[in-house]
C-alpha cells in the first residue's frame, strides 16, 4: 500500500478555543489513536490533500515532534459551507495487529454481455477488508471477462490472498443488466 508523509507538531491545549485558533493558523487538528494514548497534534492544510482528495487509499507516516508514527485515516470533519477539512482522526497500525479499511474496486477486462448491449453496474465502490498492514492491496480488482447480460459477481466470489473481506457474502459487487437496446436485439428475428 502506498504511503504519504506528514510532519505535525503537538498541540500544546485542547479544546474549541485551540481548535480555532490553530485552523486561523492554516493549521488542521488532529488525533491519533490507537497506541499507548492518544496524541493530539496539529499539521500543515496542504500537507493532507494527497491524503483526503483521491480515490485510492494510503496509510500515512506522521512525523509529530521527531517521533514516527505509521496510521490510517479513520474519520475527517469538513466545513459544511467551506468545505474545508476541519479535523482529522488517524488509526495507529503495527505490523502484527489486523487494520480494517475501505478499499477501492478496480474492473478489469470486457464483459460479453456489454458488448451485447448491457449496462455494467458498479454496486460496491469499496471494500471493507482485514488484514496485517503489510498484505494491504492498493485495490481490489474484479474481472469481467465472462459476464454476460443477467450475471452478476458477488463478495463470495472474490478471493485475495492474506486478506479477510467483511461485507457480506451474498453482496453484489457488479452485474450487467439489460437495457433496451440488448432487448430490442435479441426480439428482432434473423433474416
Amino acid at each position: 500500500m502506498k504511503s504519504v508523509s506528514i510532519s505535525g507538531s503537538l498541540r500544546k491545549n485542547v479544546g474549541k478555543k485551540d481548535a480555532k485558533a490553530t485552523r486561523i493558523q492554516g493549521m488542521i487538528p488532529c488525533v491519533l489513536y490507537g497506541g499507548e494514548k492518544q496524541i493530539h497534534f496539529s499539521a500543515d492544510e496542504k500537507a493532507f490533500n494527497p491524503l483526503v482528495y483521491t480515490p485510492e487509499v494510503f496509510t500515512a507516516e506522521l512525523n509529530i515532534d521527531g517521533n514516527k508514527h505509521n496510521a490510517i485515516l479513520q474519520a475527517l470533519q469538513i466545513h459544511p459551507v467551506t468545505d474545508k477539512i476541519i479535523h482529522l482522526d488517524f488509526l495507529e497500525i503495527f505490523p502484527d495487529k489486523p487494520v480494517k479499511i475501505d478499499v477501492p474496486v478496480k474492473v478489469a477486462g470486457i464483459s460479453p454481455g456489454v458488448l451485447k448491449g448491457g449496462k455494467l453496474q458498479k454496486k460496491l465502490r469499496t471494500l471493507k477488508i482485514k488484514g496485517l498492514p503489510q498484505h494491504l492491496p492498493d485495490f481490489i480488482e474484479v474481472n469481467i471477462d465472462k459476464l454476460d447480460i443477467g450475471h452478476m459477481i458477488k463478495i463470495s466470489e472474490i478471493n485475495v490472498d492474506n486478506i479477510e473481506l467483511l461485507n457480506p457474502a451474498n453482496a453484489v459487487v457488479v452485474r450487467v443488466i439489460a437495457t433496451r437496446a440488448a432487448a430490442a436485439a435479441t426480439s428482432e428475428p434473423a433474416k
